[in-house]
């Protein structure tokens, strides 16, 4: 029995041989899809019946790395600043004044954003975690459940306190904010055995096997993380079938070893197939060979990266050498969208111009990113980030009847080259409809409302926090 079917759609399927189907459709039974082909093929009967009538019907995008409560900052002072100076002097204060209900809406703002953009799946990284006290992960956690969209939380683990060199570094760049209320640097700083119980606790309490919710393990950064709570790290992975992340090599300051960060994780083992690695700017060719080998995959996230000015990662490397390589979206106050489609375009182009060669990152290889590479990136290429038989139900409408798409002989390319985000008509996870017609059908919220209510708590935010 057919539940749903999507018909009369361009279908990218995004399968082995990136078959697209011109005249194509979708056939779902419970959460998995039960069949890809052409429309006259699978015109049998439905309880529902999408009609894509000449759009393109895509793999719903995986964001690999993302961050979510600083929603609420988007647009305040985060111009003219490198990433300590944004990191210190902007998010951590802003993200950490914020309230329960405050994170709980931006939860919600940013579940929103990213379900008009297409985004079925999103990795969490929250960085800010003061273990005491659970209220504000579930708070947001029970938003994602409700969003009926997947996510991972990447639960932060921080054991290591900054040494004196970085501490007078820190205080020199918030120097520059004397009026905000800076947050002490230990104050996320946990025992390792502490800070890993908790994460087990976490787990065992929020993760569901073969759902919409995952909890993974998430070391900070390499500064902020002994050699034993990464490997305690790698080990929770494979204890609950999980995966774990970190941000690596983001900025010229985290890498003042005698080694680089990559050959540092190798040697306290924490590379591997269940690693991704958000960022890896600053590496180098013998790094790429390491990711390489080990089967660790990465979490480009070109627009922050950009913003923040911390270089180009050597994602053309990477990909030459057989690295899984995802696109994330990272900080809505750096990327400023929740727009995988936005981000390819900048991404795709950006790496052209770099290398001053056109033929780098062509248009399926930065779908790719969004897609069956991100999900493989994710540790979920058997059941995300493509449309076929027996994997999950997670599927886009894009509508193509716009000028600006207009013609569009390969949707691939005018996906990438020409698409902004907001053409998205259709979102399906799991089988389930979850915006049709640009109409969010999960959250039972209004709208305007949230945009209101958080337009209200971010200027109120901003002035408590203190920026001027």
């Amino acid at each position: 029995m057919t539940d749903l079917l999507v018909t009369n759609g361009r279908v990218v399927t995004q399968n082995a041989a990136r078959e697209v189907i011109d005249d194509g459709a979708v056939a779902v039974a419970g959460d998995e899809i039960q069949a890809v082909g052409p429309a006259e093929e699978l015109a049998a009967d439905a309880d529902r019946v999408v009609d894509a009538e000449g759009g393109a019907v895509i793999p719903g995008l995986v964001n690999p790395h993302t961050h979510v409560s600083d929603i609420l900052l988007r647009g305040s002072f985060a111009e003219d600043r490198g990433l300590l100076d944004w990191l210190y002097n902007v998010k951590r204060p802003g993200t950490l004044a914020m309230t329960v209900d405050e994170h709980a809406l931006a939860a919600t703002l940013y579940c929103i954003e990213a379900i008009r953009a297409g985004v079925t799946t999103f990795v969490e990284n929250d960085t800010e975690v003061v273990w005491d006290d659970w209220s504000t992960i579930e708070a947001k956690l029970d938003v994602y459940d409700r969003s009926g969209i997947r996510n991972v939380y990447g639960a932060g683990m921080v054991d290591r306190g900054a040494d004196p060199e970085f501490q007078e570094l820190v205080r020199d760049i918030q120097a520059r904010e004397p009026g905000v209320d800076h947050p002490p640097l230990e104050l996320f700083v946990e025992e390792t055995d502490t800070v890993v119980d908790e994460v087990a606790s976490l787990i065992e309490t929020h993760h569901v096997p073969d759902g919409r919710q995952s909890v993974w393990p998430a070391p900070v950064v390499v500064p902020t993380t002994t050699n034993r709570c990464f490997r305690e790290a790698y080990a929770l992975a494979e204890e609950y079938d999980v995966m774990t992340t970190a941000h690596v090599a983001e900025a010229e300051a985290e890498e003042r070893r005698d080694i680089s960060s990559i050959e540092y994780l190798r040697n306290v083992g924490y590379l591997g197939e269940r690693a991704l690695l958000g960022h890896c700017v600053q590496i180098d060719a013998g790094d790429v060979r390491l990711l390489a080998k080990t089967g660790t995959a990465v979490a480009h996230n070109f627009m922050a990266n950009m913003r923040l000015a911390t270089g180009f990662a050597p994602v053309v490397a990477m990909h030459d050498a057989g690295v899984t390589v995802g696109l994330g979206t990272d900080n809505s106050i750096l990327s400023d969208t929740v727009n995988p489609l936005s981000d390819a375009r900048a991404m795709a182009g950006g790496h052209k111009g770099f290398h001053r060669d056109p033929g780098v990152v062509p248009a399926q290889t930065a779908f790719d990113m969004l897609t069956i590479d991100a999900a493989a990136a994710i540790g979920h290429a058997d059941s995300l980030g493509s449309l076929e038989a027996g994997k999950q139900a997670d599927l886009v409408v894009v509508d193509l009847d716009h000028p600006h798409l207009t013609p569009c002989s390969d949707p691939v390319f005018t996906l990438v080259h020409a698409a902004q985000g907001f053409e998205v008509d259709t979102v399906i996870c799991a089988g389930e409809v979850v915006m049709a017609e640009r109409e969010l059908r999960s959250f039972d919220a209004d709208v305007g409302d949230v945009l209101s209510r958080a337009s209200t708590a971010a200027a109120d935010l901003v002035d408590r926090t203190g920026f001027e």
